[in-house]
């Protein structure tokens, strides 16, 4: 046997060992399934944070609506502050694993008539004290209806505004944690004659919602 076959053979057995090991890494991972975490279900989500307090009953959506989203929870809430409104929706999925994940504004308002437009990046500091992250912001319109808003991806620690960034986190954290949950979290406010205002009122909102997040969205 020449040298170039004996190594073309070396070759074949690592590769091939290679192959089984990570074949047999991902057979155990896939039996032993999702990590389980614990959590508040979201309807427990505080009436009242900061200055802002729950106006009506918590949202809920018809059932074709909850097929499309496929959340394992969800709050949809109002709240009021002075002369102030802004709504608040979490949506959680235990796992991503089945396909199940959140589901972008950038995907569901345009399908819903609502035009985006004056994208940018903001950050928000947890009224708590935690570390401040990046969130996208928006202004959005449908018909004579405008609003700012605001949203992010949360889960196993991070708060992140890119999409990209938090499906990338995602698939590691599957790996090295056995987990996928996470949450997409959006504030909105209605647009009045200032969106420096607007932006002031939903940033504040957002602060206090994310103080209370982890409670019910764990780390």
């Amino acid at each position: 046997m020449t040298m170039a076959n004996r190594t073309d053979t070396m070759r074949f057995w690592v590769l091939l060992v290679v192959l089984l090991f990570g074949g047999g890494i991902i057979n155990v991972w896939e039996q032993a399934g999702e990590a389980h975490v614990s959590r508040r279900n979201l309807k427990e989500f505080p009436a009242q944070i900061g200055s802002w307090r729950q106006v009506g009953s918590d949202v809920r959506f018809d059932d074709e609506t909850e097929k499309v989203l496929r959340a394992d929870d969800y709050l949809s809430r109002n709240f009021v502050s002075d002369s102030r409104t802004a709504s608040l929706y979490v949506g959680y999925y235990a796992t991503q694993r089945n396909g199940a994940t959140y589901h972008s504004p950038l995907n569901c308002l345009p399908g819903s008539g609502w035009v985006m437009s004056d994208a940018a990046r903001i950050t928000i500091t947890p009224a708590n004290g935690g570390g401040p992250f990046d969130a996208n912001r928006f202004v959005i319109a449908n018909g004579r209806d405008r609003a700012l808003m605001i949203y992010w991806y949360q889960g196993r620690g991070r708060a992140v505004a890119s999409e990209y960034w938090g499906k990338i986190y995602t698939v590691l954290d599957s790996v090295r944690r056995r987990r996928s949950d996470g949450a997409m979290v959006r504030v909105m406010v209605p647009m009045g004659n200032s969106q420096e205002e607007a932006q002031t009122t939903a940033i504040e909102m957002a602060s206090q919602a994310a103080s209370q997040l982890t409670e019910f969205v764990p780390n």
